[in-house]
């Protein structure tokens, strides 16, 4: 339940204006709501506002769908993870309102809003191919209300392309970087800023780069101080950190 949600039914029971049956009968569902499959995390919003976030991979259709459902009873909004197109089609037909970032595999409902606040994060990524894992990211700040600027394909083969941007750097609050290969570029962009960088190792690469391990070892290994990890292709665990830097 969101806060504001849940201050509108405390007031209105302290004003006389909600029984206290119907108080009870709102706050049933927590500290969860147990649907058999998932024991749905209602408190999550109060948190941090924000409900549970769904990863989709390993539920059915109908699963999603039940689970975005009880989410929109007591929140405005949700958001699906690891979304495969072939799922988003088929919850679309049932639920045409909701909106599919395919490049980013997130469903959402609401559309984004321009945050006009002069602090925002800076999304990087090394390469190409790793711009889902960066639209990721991106696309979970935006539905948490941050502002985003987006700088792509700026891996370390060809340095001039992120020097040439080092005063949009510099200006963020925080940045995520996002490389596959062999991970080089957190430490760089980590020795250029004095901000937090948070480094995404994602599973693109030749045969050593072994599904991500070894650019995960790299930055696990930076000399930058400046420089934290999340597991390999976690570009949401990226922007939710990135968000709390913001807003804390």
């Amino acid at each position: 339940m969101e806060r504001k949600k849940l201050r509108e039914l405390l007031n209105g029971y302290k004003k006389g204006t909600i029984s206290e049956k119907k108080l009870l009968e709102k706050l049933k569902i927590f500290p969860y709501i147990d649907m058999d499959f998932v024991k749905l995390d209602t408190h999550r919003s109060i948190r941090f506002g924000f409900p549970e976030v769904v990863y989709a991979p390993g539920k059915t259709v109908e699963q999603i769908i039940r689970i975005i459902k009880a989410i929109l009873d007591t929140h405005s909004d949700f958001m699906v993870t690891r979304t495969s197109r072939e799922q988003a089609e088929k919850i679309k037909e049932q639920m045409p309102e909701i909106l599919y970032h395919e490049t980013a595999g997130i469903l959402t409902l609401k559309k984004k809003k321009m945050n006009r606040s002069s602090k925002y994060t800076a999304v990087v990524s090394a390469g190409t191919a790793d711009i889902p894992v960066a639209e990721e990211a991106a696309v979970v700040l935006e539905i948490l209300g941050d502002r985003v600027e987006r700088l792509y394909d700026v891996g370390v083969a060809g340095l001039h392309r992120l020097l040439d941007k080092a005063d949009m750097l510099n200006r963020a609050q925080s940045l995520i970087v996002v490389a596959g290969m062999e991970g080089a570029l957190p430490s760089v962009v980590g020795g250029i800023v004095s901000r937090p960088v948070i480094a995404v190792p994602t599973s693109v690469g030749y045969g050593t780069n072994f599904a991500g391990v070894a650019p995960l070892l790299t930055m696990l290994n930076s000399c930058s101080p400046n420089v934290a990890v999340v597991n390999i292709d976690n570009g949401f665990g990226a922007a939710f950190f990135a968000h709390l830097i913001l807003v804390k």
